[in-house]
């Protein structure tokens, strides 16, 4: 049975927010979309894996994905690269609309007290459904753990944007403006205590150095020029790294 466009925008969806590792037919993320479209896991899968083989951040790791990617799998491959914006609200649209979609609020996605008027209630779902996105496609790129200490523990880690969601509107749900970082690093980055280089390695500022106690010397001052940990997908934007260091950075 021939893909859709819509059918192909959801499963792009989903592979930007799973683990290379993870496109098989066993995930449970891959069989719920799988029952939602009507289709097999096995058919799903192996799109997703169509996908990988679009994906220049695998295929440069000697990895292949598929060969059998379509000219309309190229076409949403395309369409979404620079608009994430508009894939994460097609496609939360789009998922209650299947036929075999349970009548419930999207995983994750909780529930607004009955006081909020339509409108309000709507927009916060959005932009919870955004952010929902940005954490899992930031988190599955780094496998989760913070690219800087390797922590591993998913309750203390952030998906940080590099450039701040209320300064750059096109950059806010793109996962190449993100790094998986603990709370504590996620705070220092965004209070300029700690930057990165052009070549990844992490900085820390000298306001940091003259007040650290012991433990901010070792968590912190103690990863002076180490690299951080680079993302199997959506590497950080070097332009985006910079703006940061020259903007927020107390260099």
């Amino acid at each position: 049975m021939r893909w859709t466009a819509d059918e192909l925008k959801l499963a792009f969806y989903l592979y930007c927010q799973l683990p290379f590792g993870r496109l098989h037919k066993g995930n449970p993320e891959i069989i719920e979309l799988a029952t939602r479209l009507g289709r097999t896991s096995s058919s799903v899968a192996m799109k997703l894996v169509n996908f990988a083989s679009l994906d220049p951040a695998i295929t440069s790791t000697g990895r292949r994905g598929l060969s059998g990617a379509s000219k309309l799998d190229r076409v949403i491959w395309d369409q979404f690269q620079n608009d994430w914006q508009s894939l994460v609200d097609e496609c939360s649209a789009l998922l209650p609309t299947l036929e075999n979609s349970p009548q419930t609020m999207s995983p994750g996605i909780a529930e607004e007290p009955a006081d909020y008027i339509g409108e309000t209630r709507e927009a916060l779902v959005r932009i919870r459904v955004r952010q929902s996105f940005f954490r899992k496609a930031v988190l599955a790129s780094y496998k989760a753990r913070c690219c800087m200490s390797g922590l591993s523990e998913p309750r203390l880690l952030l998906a940080s944007h590099i450039v701040p969601w209320s300064i750059d509107k096109a950059n806010r749900l793109n996962p190449a403006n993100g790094l998986c970082l603990s709370a504590l690093h996620d705070r220092a980055f965004d209070q300029g205590l700690i930057a990165l280089s052009e070549e990844f390695t992490v900085r820390v500022s000298d306001q940091l150095k003259l007040r650290a106690d012991s433990f901010a010397r070792s968590a912190l001052v103690g990863i002076e020029g180490r690299e951080i940990v680079l993302p199997e997908r959506f590497v950080p934007d070097g332009g985006l790294v910079k703006w940061h260091r020259e903007n927020v950075f107390l260099g």
